[in-house]
């Protein structure tokens, strides 16, 4: 049991230590595939159904299918009013964790087109599409991303490592019932793992099963940060393009996005990340705590300056800390 208070200006719990934040609403921050998206975090850091190896945030701390209002309505409401004028591209209702999970996400959804005509995105990992209360409470969104990350029960457990009683066949079921009764946009992303769902035999299941959704995009993704498990291999873009070439029509490979500090709406700059990991190696969560920023925003930062070879990765325990070469 996940004993969690609703949001009181913390936004979750590594380690044992309670990680500051400044509010539930983040960005707009760049996004690979929406653009300039206004982030809503809807649970407690790391709550979720799900238990993903892969998962950039790491392990789950609070694993349920319990439903309720994890942080205030009118409270989200406000903050996202606060900041309509910086005008994204998509208001997303994403963050943390999973935002199925809250229970009042119709009554957000409502509120939000009451108030603006920018389209309302969920990205969820679709584990509770089977209740017919969460499926009807996303009807009103323009854009729905669920995932799909196996092809059989086998799979499933191995790489989402979801609640005891969420099953691949009710999760599978859930999302062929919602396509029936979505009129929006539909886009499945399939993260790809080396040696598992990037065997050829495991890739076709999964795209089998995704013609018969029928969704309007399929979207490959694979581990590109550190991820929750060592064992999460990162699949080679020769190979992705590969499997994409399974499903029909072929999904498309999203690419990483190598400009995230690009736009003036960042809260911090990418050389701030980057003097206070020169200063001392440092977490995520002590990026997002030391400068105020969102978790999403610190891992935007870390991603570029990655790629340029600016900062390597290095681990002590179970944690993952990010320096300097040659510190």
């Amino acid at each position: 049991m996940c004993r969690f208070q609703p949001y009181a200006k913390f936004k979750g719990i590594t380690r044992g230590k309670i990680i500051m934040q400044p509010g539930n609403v983040f960005g707009p921050v760049p996004s690979r595939r929406l653009g300039r998206s206004l982030g809503v975090d809807l649970v407690p850091f790391k709550t979720c159904t799900y238990d993903c190896v892969y998962c950039q945030l790491g392990r789950t701390t609070c694993k349920t299918r319990e439903r309720k209002e994890w942080v205030p309505l009118d409270d989200t409401i406000a903050e996202i009013r606060e900041k309509l004028p910086l005008q994204p591209d998509y208001i997303t209702l994403s963050g943390s964790g999973e935002p199925t999970l809250y229970s009042r996400m119709g009554d957000l959804i409502e509120s939000i087109r009451s108030m603006t005509e920018i389209p309302v995105a969920v990205l969820t990992n679709g584990s509770l599409l089977w209740d017919k209360q969460v499926r009807s409470q996303l009807l009103e969104a323009q854009l729905v991303v669920p995932s799909l990350d196996a092809g059989d029960e086998a799979m499933f457990k191995m790489v989402n490592r979801p609640v005891s009683d969420i099953t691949f066949e009710g999760m599978a079921g859930g999302l062929a019932e919602f396509r029936r009764d979505y009129r929006g946009e539909l886009w499945l992303e399939v993260f790809i793992l080396g040696g598992y769902t990037s065997l050829r035999d495991e890739a076709v299941k999964i795209a089998e099963f995704a013609r018969k959704i029928a969704p309007d995009r399929v979207q490959l993704n694979t581990v590109t940060r550190p991820p929750a498990e060592d064992f999460a291999i990162r699949v080679s873009k020769d190979r992705m393009r590969e499997i994409a070439l399974l499903f029909d029509p072929p999904a498309e490979v999203i690419a990483d996005y190598r400009h995230a500090s690009a736009h003036d709406e960042f809260t911090a700059s990418r050389d701030s990340v980057l003097q206070t990991i020169r200063r001392r190696p440092c977490s995520v969560a002590d990026i997002s705590s030391g400068l105020g920023i969102h978790m999403h925003e610190a891992i935007k930062h870390i991603e570029e300056l990655l790629a340029r070879g600016l900062i390597e990765k290095t681990t002590s325990g179970e944690t993952v800390y990010y320096r300097c070469p040659g510190d």
